[in-house]
Protein backbone atom coordinates (compact mmCIF):
# COMPACT_ATOMS: atom_id res chain seq x y z
CA UNK A 1 0.00 0.00 0.00
CA UNK A 2 1.54 3.58 -1.26
CA UNK A 3 2.44 6.01 1.92
CA UNK A 4 3.70 8.33 -0.81
CA UNK A 5 2.34 9.04 -4.29
CA UNK A 6 4.62 11.64 -6.19
CA UNK A 7 2.96 11.97 -9.96
CA UNK A 8 4.01 14.08 -12.76
CA UNK A 9 6.27 16.59 -10.73
CA UNK A 10 8.18 19.29 -12.17
CA UNK A 11 10.16 22.19 -11.11
CA UNK A 12 11.68 24.83 -12.75
CA UNK A 13 14.42 26.85 -12.00
CA UNK A 14 14.46 29.69 -14.69
CA UNK A 15 15.62 27.64 -17.82
CA UNK A 16 16.82 24.78 -15.92
CA UNK A 17 14.26 21.77 -15.08
CA UNK A 18 15.73 19.83 -11.56
CA UNK A 19 12.63 17.76 -11.73
CA UNK A 20 10.94 16.60 -14.72
CA UNK A 21 7.92 14.68 -14.91
CA UNK A 22 8.46 12.34 -12.20
CA UNK A 23 6.17 9.56 -10.58
CA UNK A 24 7.39 7.62 -8.20
CA UNK A 25 5.35 5.67 -5.58
CA UNK A 26 6.84 4.75 -1.71
CA UNK A 27 5.36 1.77 -0.34
CA UNK A 28 4.47 1.85 3.65
CA UNK A 29 6.98 0.15 5.42
CA UNK A 30 9.37 0.02 2.64
CA UNK A 31 13.09 1.28 2.67
CA UNK A 32 13.23 3.00 -0.44
CA UNK A 33 17.09 4.37 -1.79
CA UNK A 34 17.21 7.21 -4.49
CA UNK A 35 20.09 7.10 -5.55
CA UNK A 36 21.75 9.44 -8.75
CA UNK A 37 24.71 11.57 -9.68
CA UNK A 38 25.17 15.41 -8.79
CA UNK A 39 22.72 17.82 -10.11
CA UNK A 40 19.81 14.80 -10.94
CA UNK A 41 17.16 16.38 -8.72
CA UNK A 42 16.54 14.17 -5.79
CA UNK A 43 17.47 16.98 -3.18
CA UNK A 44 14.85 19.27 -4.59
CA UNK A 45 12.44 16.17 -5.16
CA UNK A 46 12.82 15.72 -0.95
CA UNK A 47 12.42 19.92 -1.33
CA UNK A 48 9.27 18.88 -2.94
CA UNK A 49 7.55 16.82 -1.01
CA UNK A 50 8.01 18.48 1.74
CA UNK A 51 7.18 21.90 0.86
CA UNK A 52 9.93 24.11 0.80
CA UNK A 53 9.25 24.06 -3.08
CA UNK A 54 6.45 24.56 -4.98
CA UNK A 55 6.19 21.93 -7.90
CA UNK A 56 5.58 23.68 -11.36
CA UNK A 57 3.45 20.66 -12.33
CA UNK A 58 1.92 17.27 -11.02
CA UNK A 59 0.62 15.95 -7.58
CA UNK A 60 1.82 14.91 -4.54
CA UNK A 61 -0.09 12.48 -2.33
CA UNK A 62 0.43 11.23 1.47
CA UNK A 63 -1.96 8.72 2.58
CA UNK A 64 -4.49 9.87 0.33
CA UNK A 65 -4.04 13.29 0.99
CA UNK A 66 -3.19 16.02 -1.33
CA UNK A 67 -0.49 18.05 0.07
CA UNK A 68 0.92 19.90 -3.04
CA UNK A 69 0.26 23.48 -1.82
CA UNK A 70 0.74 22.91 1.63
CA UNK A 71 3.25 24.57 4.02
CA UNK A 72 6.40 22.42 5.23
CA UNK A 73 5.27 23.15 9.30
CA UNK A 74 1.77 21.59 7.89
CA UNK A 75 3.37 18.72 5.85
CA UNK A 76 5.08 18.10 9.12
CA UNK A 77 2.16 18.39 11.25
CA UNK A 78 0.42 15.29 8.60
CA UNK A 79 3.61 12.77 9.51
CA UNK A 80 6.90 13.46 6.66
CA UNK A 81 9.95 15.27 8.11
CA UNK A 82 13.45 15.22 6.35
CA UNK A 83 17.29 15.30 7.59
CA UNK A 84 20.06 17.73 5.57
CA UNK A 85 23.24 16.22 3.99
CA UNK A 86 24.90 19.38 6.02
CA UNK A 87 24.00 18.72 9.77
CA UNK A 88 23.11 21.93 11.77
CA UNK A 89 21.91 21.09 15.46
CA UNK A 90 21.96 24.21 17.45
CA UNK A 91 25.56 23.57 19.10
CA UNK A 92 25.10 25.66 22.50
CA UNK A 93 21.34 23.14 23.36
CA UNK A 94 21.98 19.94 24.74
CA UNK A 95 21.29 16.70 22.77
CA UNK A 96 17.77 16.63 24.34
CA UNK A 97 16.88 20.14 23.94
CA UNK A 98 17.88 19.70 20.20
CA UNK A 99 15.31 16.71 19.91
CA UNK A 100 12.84 18.09 22.45
CA UNK A 101 12.35 20.74 19.43
CA UNK A 102 10.97 18.19 17.48
CA UNK A 103 9.06 16.37 20.23
CA UNK A 104 6.72 20.00 20.49
CA UNK A 105 5.27 19.19 17.24
CA UNK A 106 2.51 17.27 18.69
CA UNK A 107 3.14 17.10 22.80
CA UNK A 108 1.22 19.15 25.13
CA UNK A 109 4.20 20.20 27.20
CA UNK A 110 7.71 20.01 28.00
CA UNK A 111 7.09 17.03 29.73
CA UNK A 112 5.46 14.95 27.21
CA UNK A 113 7.86 16.46 24.33
CA UNK A 114 10.84 14.99 26.86
CA UNK A 115 9.47 11.99 26.78
CA UNK A 116 9.30 12.07 23.01
CA UNK A 117 13.25 12.95 22.78
CA UNK A 118 14.00 10.60 24.73
CA UNK A 119 12.18 7.36 23.05
CA UNK A 120 13.69 8.63 19.68
CA UNK A 121 17.52 9.44 21.04
CA UNK A 122 17.00 5.64 23.00
CA UNK A 123 16.28 3.99 18.94
CA UNK A 124 19.10 6.17 17.74
CA UNK A 125 21.60 5.03 20.80
CA UNK A 126 21.66 8.52 21.86
CA UNK A 127 20.00 8.48 25.44
CA UNK A 128 23.17 8.20 27.29
CA UNK A 129 24.61 11.67 25.26
CA UNK A 130 21.15 13.07 26.12
CA UNK A 131 22.97 16.15 28.34
CA UNK A 132 25.95 16.56 26.32
CA UNK A 133 25.79 19.65 24.52
CA UNK A 134 25.81 19.21 20.65
CA UNK A 135 28.82 21.14 19.85
CA UNK A 136 30.88 17.96 21.57
CA UNK A 137 29.32 15.93 19.36
CA UNK A 138 30.90 13.03 16.78
CA UNK A 139 30.41 13.54 13.28
CA UNK A 140 28.42 10.21 13.71
CA UNK A 141 26.21 10.81 16.85
CA UNK A 142 25.37 14.18 14.68
CA UNK A 143 24.01 12.91 11.60
CA UNK A 144 22.05 10.48 14.28
CA UNK A 145 21.28 13.58 16.08
CA UNK A 146 19.23 14.64 13.16
CA UNK A 147 17.27 11.40 12.83
CA UNK A 148 16.08 11.26 16.16
CA UNK A 149 14.80 15.08 16.15
CA UNK A 150 12.95 14.02 12.60
CA UNK A 151 11.59 11.06 14.37
CA UNK A 152 10.51 13.03 17.92
CA UNK A 153 8.25 14.95 15.53
CA UNK A 154 5.93 11.92 15.06
CA UNK A 155 6.89 11.02 11.38
CA UNK A 156 5.32 7.97 9.08
CA UNK A 157 7.69 9.16 6.78
CA UNK A 158 11.44 9.67 6.75
CA UNK A 159 13.39 11.71 3.98
CA UNK A 160 16.80 11.22 5.18
CA UNK A 161 19.66 13.16 2.29
CA UNK A 162 23.09 11.15 2.71
CA UNK A 163 23.25 10.30 6.33
CA UNK A 164 26.59 8.04 5.50
CA UNK A 165 27.87 11.20 4.30
CA UNK A 166 31.74 11.53 6.12
CA UNK A 167 31.24 8.20 8.10
CA UNK A 168 34.01 6.04 8.00
CA UNK A 169 32.75 1.84 7.26
CA UNK A 170 32.09 0.44 10.59
CA UNK A 171 30.32 4.19 11.42
CA UNK A 172 27.59 3.70 8.24
CA UNK A 173 27.13 -0.38 9.34
CA UNK A 174 26.13 0.63 12.69
CA UNK A 175 23.75 3.61 11.31
CA UNK A 176 22.00 1.25 8.64
CA UNK A 177 21.73 -1.01 11.54
CA UNK A 178 20.07 2.14 13.60
CA UNK A 179 18.32 2.79 10.39
CA UNK A 180 16.55 -1.03 10.13
CA UNK A 181 15.94 -0.68 13.95
CA UNK A 182 13.45 2.76 12.84
CA UNK A 183 12.15 0.86 10.12
CA UNK A 184 10.95 -2.16 12.51
CA UNK A 185 8.61 0.61 14.38
CA UNK A 186 6.37 0.93 11.17
CA UNK A 187 8.62 4.25 9.82
CA UNK A 188 8.87 4.29 6.18
CA UNK A 189 12.60 5.79 5.07
CA UNK A 190 13.43 7.25 1.48
CA UNK A 191 17.24 7.25 1.82
CA UNK A 192 19.57 9.54 -0.65
CA UNK A 193 22.78 8.06 -0.54
CA UNK A 194 26.11 7.85 -2.72
CA UNK A 195 27.66 4.70 -1.20
CA UNK A 196 26.02 2.08 -3.38
CA UNK A 197 27.31 -0.79 -0.85
CA UNK A 198 24.88 0.85 2.03
CA UNK A 199 22.23 1.66 -0.75
CA UNK A 200 22.12 -2.61 -1.96
CA UNK A 201 22.36 -3.61 1.40
CA UNK A 202 19.96 -1.58 3.45
CA UNK A 203 17.07 -1.00 0.53
CA UNK A 204 14.28 -3.32 -0.64
CA UNK A 205 13.72 -1.07 -3.83
CA UNK A 206 15.78 1.55 -5.47
CA UNK A 207 15.25 4.56 -8.11
CA UNK A 208 17.64 6.22 -9.95
CA UNK A 209 17.20 9.50 -11.10
CA UNK A 210 19.23 11.07 -14.08
CA UNK A 211 18.98 14.98 -15.22
CA UNK A 212 15.71 15.41 -13.22
CA UNK A 213 14.12 12.22 -14.57
CA UNK A 214 13.43 8.53 -13.00
CA UNK A 215 15.81 6.40 -15.52
CA UNK A 216 15.75 2.91 -13.06
CA UNK A 217 13.72 1.78 -10.97
CA UNK A 218 13.69 -1.80 -9.16
CA UNK A 219 15.14 -4.45 -6.38
CA UNK A 220 19.02 -4.04 -5.73
CA UNK A 221 19.80 -7.12 -8.04
CA UNK A 222 17.83 -5.91 -10.66
CA UNK A 223 19.14 -1.52 -10.87
CA UNK A 224 22.72 -3.09 -10.25
CA UNK A 225 22.34 -5.03 -13.62
CA UNK A 226 20.42 -2.34 -15.72
CA UNK A 227 22.72 -1.18 -18.18
CA UNK A 228 21.10 2.07 -18.49
CA UNK A 229 21.90 2.55 -14.18
CA UNK A 230 25.63 1.11 -15.16
CA UNK A 231 25.59 3.68 -17.64
CA UNK A 232 24.88 6.60 -16.25
CA UNK A 233 25.83 6.11 -12.52
CA UNK A 234 27.01 3.17 -10.97
CA UNK A 235 30.02 2.64 -14.06
CA UNK A 236 31.27 -0.57 -15.54
CA UNK A 237 33.38 -0.98 -12.68
CA UNK A 238 30.90 -1.82 -10.32
CA UNK A 239 28.84 -3.86 -12.54
CA UNK A 240 31.86 -5.98 -12.76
Amino acid sequence: MAILEVSKVTKRFGGLVAVHDLDMRVDEGEILGLIGPNGAGKTTLFNLVVGYYQPDGGRIVFQGHDITSLKPYEVCQRGIARTFQTTKPFMDSSVLENVVIGGFMWSHGTAEARKTALKALGMLELDDRAETLASELTVPDRKRLEVARALATGAKLLLLDEPMAGLTPSEKAHTADLLRRVSEQGITLVIVEHDMKVVMTLCSRIILMDRGEKLVEGTPQEVSSDPKAITAYLGVEYAA
